[in-house]
């Protein structure tokens, strides 16, 4: 939880940089770049490993990101500094997430048995966009496991539109009418 915490409010300050700058969008590219080192743990055993020099961490990582803006190699130099380059996968989610806010976005996770084409997402995504009010994208998902329909999880909502949740609903107004 820690981790998080700390991570929100390193995305915030980017974001409130990013945005003072008018450069959000490279913003979130650099920092999806960058986030694959928080995913890789040889890259973070090698920048978290007290006997290689600061300088010589900063070097490597000058050399490998040479293409992204000099504040957000900042942020990733002053993350090693401080041993906390782990949560920069957290740092980028989080970016993602208040850019989303702030142009009105909402990330859907939908998981249906079968995939959608790109025509049944645009309209899924304009049908979620009416129940929440605001833009959806479609993050898609399968699952063998459904028998039909959708099930979408949007923030901190949950819709089943799933053809077992309405056979089960089916079932229990049934078993109630002969009572």
């Amino acid at each position: 939880m820690a981790k998080r915490k700390s991570g929100i409010r390193y995305a915030r300050a980017a974001f409130e940089l990013a945005l003072e700058r008018g450069e959000l969008d490279r913003w979130q590219s650099d920092l999806s770049k960058i986030a694959v080192l928080g995913e890789d743990a040889d890259l973070l055993a090698l920048f978290e490993n007290p006997r290689l020099h600061f300088d010589d961490k900063v070097r490597i990582l000058t050399e490998r990101f040479a293409d992204i803006n000099p504040l957000a190699l900042n942020l990733v130099h002053l993350l090693v500094a401080k041993g906390r380059l782990s949560i920069i996968g957290h740092i980028a989610d989080d970016f993602r997430q208040l850019l989303d806010d702030y142009r009105g976005i909402e990330q859907a996770e939908v998981i249906t048995a079968v995939p959608l084409d790109d025509e049944d997402k645009l309209r899924l995504g304009e049908r979620l966009g009416v129940i929440v009010g605001k833009k959806v994208v479609i993050k898609p998902a399968t699952d063998s496991g459904l028998i039909g329909g959708v099930v979408a999880r949007i923030g901190g909502k949950l819709i089943d539109g799933s053809t077992r949740s309405r056979l089960e609903v089916l079932k229990k107004e049934l078993s109630g009418v002969g009572r």
